[in-house]
């Protein structure tokens, strides 16, 4: 069954809007696990917009499950990642003028940066995956790189505008769990996911984790985070338990 990570980044994008200590994404992560989660994913950008150092450091204390790092390939987030040892990194492309990421990690233009970053890490005894687009020269980069996930980019999926186009899009992200699969990769998939489409996404054979963020935490403002939580890893639960009773 897909495990549900939780990125609690927008809880530490509201507090940076007014400068105040509130609210705390720390607390987010506890109330996240209550409901359910299986990890916690939280982005430390190099402009540190919204996830700050010190909330990095005291998620590391707090999380029981797993905690997630996203992070870009600069040198500074990984020697910090490398200092604070998260269960996982998940390494993501990054652009300082980007409202969100814009698309996956291109591991084929950027290898031996992508390679020296898995090393790196791996050596501090941190899982790594590679946030990238369902493409075959992409995973096969990723798996040359010696990283043992991937995290396929959901994106072009949730923004598909048509029946046909959103069925096209799924159809290679299956093409693209399956081939990634072949090669060894454990496969987790995120981006752009929300309550209504969440669902066939956790339902792609062999994908293990679900990451999401923005749509749990602006259903949140409405239903509170914890029934937020537990409403979307219900959905992600019931779509396998379905697959499941129709083999």
């Amino acid at each position: 069954m897909p495990r549900l990570g939780v990125n609690i980044d927008h809880v530490a994008t509201l507090r940076q809007a007014r400068g105040e200590d509130y609210p705390d994404p720390v607390k987010a992560a506890v109330i996240c696990e209550k409901a359910g989660a299986d990890s916690i994913v939280c982005h430390l950008r190099e402009d540190r917009r919204h996830i700050q150092d010190k909330d990095v450091r005291i998620l590391r204390r707090m999380v029981k499950t797993r905690l997630n790092l996203e992070m870009s390939l600069s040198p500074e987030i990984i020697g910090i990642a490398r200092r604070i040892k998260p269960d996982q990194a998940t390494l993501v492309p990054e652009k300082r003028k980007e409202l969100t990421t814009e698309g996956g990690l291109d591991a084929v233009k950027f290898f031996k940066q992508t390679a020296s970053a898995v090393n790196l890490l791996t050596r501090k005894d941190i899982a790594v995956s590679l946030f990238i687009d369902p493409v075959k020269e992409q995973i096969s980069a990723a798996a040359k790189s010696g990283a043992p996930m991937i995290e396929l980019h959901t994106g072009c999926y949730a923004n598909a505008k048509t029946a046909s186009a959103r069925q096209k899009q799924l159809n290679i992200l299956k093409d693209a769990a399956m081939f990634a699969q072949s090669l060894g990769l454990a496969v987790h998939a995120g981006h752009g996911l929300k309550y209504d489409n969440a669902a066939e996404i956790a339902g792609i054979p062999g994908i293990i984790e679900l990451n999401i963020g923005h749509s749990i935490i602006a259903q949140a403002v409405f239903d509170g985070l914890e029934k937020a939580v537990r409403e979307m890893k219900k959905i992600i639960q019931d779509t396998r338990h379905m697959a499941h009773d129709t083999r």
